[in-house]
């Protein structure tokens, strides 16, 4: 069996003496692991890195095998993170959110897609955070966790007076439709809608909404893990920014 793509590096760990064991994330081939030998030569090693986008030939005796993987980098995006500790944390998030809840070797390649561009924007600070956000929408929305805030769940109306989502249904919610439940829903900021200039503190906010439902409805699909630390990191970084600025 043997196969050949493009995927970014998710993670690598050392295996044995000299080899890796690497994970990726390919458009056709989703989440898959193999073996690189020679992965920690001073060769190889500077190209493991996560984030980087690799030319990647897979190749083991039958299909459920590890298998092994020969790689040739096709850009690296460490020196986008190297010195900026936010883009490095928010990189990692990717990177652990996508180990923690894809399947292994199940294709998904819209978010392989929007994976991608996300990390090709690493490094600027200005447009990331926001892009970021609307990643961990596409990610809900893919593994059947979408929120859906294309009109009012309680009157119908499309109306710019969407102010909050059901915590039960993902279903936004209007001002006049939430009445007397107002302080039982979720707020949902106007950044979500692609309304305005999504201030810092709207993100904050979004991060809030989605960080609710991978908590409490995408991490019991998955056996009741706890989401993994790199993402609040990640949004405890990004608030650390805000206060610095104020």
């Amino acid at each position: 069996m043997e196969w050949r793509d493009q995927g970014i590096l998710l993670s690598s760990r050392t295996h044995g003496e000299t080899s890796a064991i690497i994970e990726v994330l390919t458009p056709s081939r989703g989440r898959h692991a193999g073996v690189v030998r020679g992965g920690t030569s001073r060769k190889l090693a500077p190209v493991l890195q996560p984030g980087a986008q690799l030319d990647l030939a897979w190749r083991a005796r039958l299909e459920d095998h590890l298998g092994t993987f020969q790689v040739e980098p096709l850009r690296s995006r460490a020196a986008a993170s190297m010195g900026d500790r936010l883009a490095l944390a928010g990189l990692n998030a990717v990177t652990a959110l996508l180990l923690f809840s894809l399947p292994e070797r199940e294709a998904h390649p819209a978010l392989y897609r929007r994976t991608e561009m996300l990390l090709d924007l690493l490094g600027q600070g200005e447009v990331w955070p926001l892009a970021y956000l609307n990643w961990e929408l596409a990610l809900l929305e893919e593994l059947g966790f979408g929120l859906d805030l294309s009109a009012c769940a309680v009157n119908g109306a499309k109306a710019n007076d969407l102010s909050y989502v059901s915590p039960r249904t993902g279903r936004a919610v209007s001002r006049a439709g939430a009445g007397e439940w107002a302080d039982r829903l979720l707020p949902l900021p106007p950044c979500l809608l692609g309304q305005g200039p999504a201030p810092d503190s709207e993100i904050v906010e979004g991060f809030r909404l989605t960080g609710y439902f991978l908590r409490n409805r995408l991490a019991p699909e998955l056996g009741h893990k706890p989401l993994p630390e790199a993402r609040q990191r990640f949004v405890d970084r990004f608030e650390a920014r805000i206060s610095a600025a104020e």
